[in-house]
């Protein structure tokens, strides 16, 4: 409901910014929803992530394996153990466990947190190679996430052009 909204202000704005520009000869260009999908720097970004998320899980889940299976161990030999031996043993399980939430509740938001710090980092060079197109072609006003109805005022593939042009190698 709510998205439904956004696009129907957003579509107000195109066209109060449509007739404006033709009342004062303004130049108006659109870049389509799928820029940031396509573009090498937000491929990359998410590349990022996705090696550092399985560099993580992998590290918590051989913890994980490792716990587990001195938990099995103690369940099988914890009959044979002294009093002082299971209690200790219980307690150094039960802190392992603790630890290892923590660890993948830490995990989980520090990977949240630089999935947005690298998705904002790309969106902000999309942002400014999009500025830079919409300049040099001499555009008043460039509108992104727009239905483009006419193609000659779409930049879209121009923006991509140069955003996937200047993509570091390597990443």
């Amino acid at each position: 409901m709510m998205q439904k909204r956004i696009r129907a202000l957003g579509l107000a704005v195109v066209l109060l910014a449509a007739s404006a520009a033709a009342q004062a000869d303004v130049k108006i260009a659109a870049v389509r929803n799928d820029l940031l999908q396509n573009s090498a720097q937000l491929k990359a970004a998410q590349a990022k992530i996705q090696a550092e998320v399985e560099k993580r899980r992998g590290t918590l889940e051989a913890q994980g394996k490792q716990l587990a299976d001195d938990i099995q161990k103690y369940q099988r030999d914890g009959a044979t153990m002294s009093v002082d031996q299971r209690d200790k043993t219980e307690k150094d399980l039960n802190t392992r466990k603790a630890q290892l939430d923590y660890d993948q509740r830490k995990a989980q938001d520090e990977l949240q947190a630089r999935s947005q710090e690298l998705q904002g980092e790309a969106v902000s060079k999309i942002r400014d190679v999009i500025f830079q197109v919409g300049k040099e072609k001499g555009y008043d006003l460039v509108i992104s996430d727009a239905f483009i109805i006419n193609p000659s005022i779409d930049i879209t593939d121009d923006v991509l052009k140069r955003l996937n042009g200047a993509a570091p190698a390597g990443k």
